[in-house]
């Protein structure tokens, strides 16, 4: 396979012959096969423009750690600051891994934190959520001195990451006590209604025992419906973007659908909703920075609308 030119310019959807392999799979979770793809793009990925400080600590467990990127050009800073947690079904995932969206994204001016959570099933419901309010107090207070706003955070998860921080914004009793002050939040493939996962694992194809919801949910089936955070909706109205791959898991599809409406019609929230176009639930994140622009330019399109 062809690598793409990462200093090709940065305006194109999903290459032609990657495109046909992911459909071809379906919608799979495939980790092997999304490496073999990204890992060889990943390896000559644009670094230039950046600084970056690793490590930093924002809590007091192994996981509290966060690395920053920064642009290293200081007229092009937005001020901006993108808060981005990783997925990994819960139980896995690290930021290294989505070193390719702190680059991606610091090269357009804004300062990114790339941050590790908790695991399950040390740490179960709702260890998530609050981690995220901790990196975000975290970015409150240093977001100036590292050329940030900190009036102008934006919290962006994936995967599980998508369901901490949609649990971290939508329930206010996450919120820290002086409130929560962000500028928005984007949601890519999430978990909002471990409820309907249980409930429809026959129809999802989810396995049972659920290797990806029950180490931080828990087994107590009667439960989960007092951990979905689609019937736990309190908060007040942010920008939002709801995001899901074309080629999605079915659930995760379902969930975006249902969280949108549910926003819409009974929380007068106004969120957007995009569908990424020829990727999966794995590929569309790893192509960050790869010259593939199919996630990053809604995301960016988001960040700079009048609301940032």
């Amino acid at each position: 396979m062809k690598a793409m030119d990462p200093q090709a310019s940065e305006s194109r959807g999903v290459p032609t012959d990657i495109e046909r392999q992911i459909r071809e799979r379906g919608a799979v979770l495939d980790m092997p096969f999304t490496q073999s793809i990204y890992k060889p793009l990943l390896a000559h990925q644009r670094r230039d423009g950046v600084e970056v400080q690793y490590d930093l600590r924002y809590g007091e467990d192994p996981r509290h750690v966060l690395d920053v990127y920064g642009s290293a050009k200081s007229d092009s800073a937005t001020g901006a600051v993108m808060v981005f947690l990783h997925g990994g079904g819960f139980v896995r995932g690290d930021k290294s891994d989505r070193e390719n969206v702190g680059l991606r994204f610091a090269r357009e001016g804004f300062l990114v934190l790339v941050a590790n959570y908790r695991l399950a099933p040390a740490h179960r419901w709702p260890a998530g959520a609050q981690d995220v309010i901790a990196v975000y107090q975290w970015a409150r207070k240093h977001a100036s001195q590292l050329g940030g706003d900190p009036q102008r955070i934006f919290l962006v998860g994936e995967s599980a990451g998508a369901a901490h921080v949609a649990t971290a914004t939508l329930v206010r009793r996450f919120h820290p006590k002086e409130g929560l002050v962000i500028a928005g939040a984007i949601l890519i493939s999430g978990v909002y209604n471990v409820h309907l996962e249980k409930l429809a694992r026959n129809q999802f194809g989810v396995v049972s025992p659920d290797p990806r919801n029950e180490p931080y949910y828990g087994s107590n089936f009667d439960h989960y419906k007092s951990m979905s955070t689609i019937d736990l909706i309190d908060a007040p109205a942010t920008p939002l973007l709801i995001t899901y791959a074309e080629l999605d898991l079915l659930q995760m599809q379902v969930q975006a659908g249902e969280l949108f409406a549910r926003l819409v019609t009974q929380h007068g929230f106004e969120p957007q909703l995009q569908v990424i176009r020829g990727h999966n639930h794995l590929t569309q994140t790893y192509a960050v920075n790869t010259g593939d622009e199919s996630l990053s330019a809604p995301l960016l399109a988001f960040l700079r609308a009048p609301h940032s």
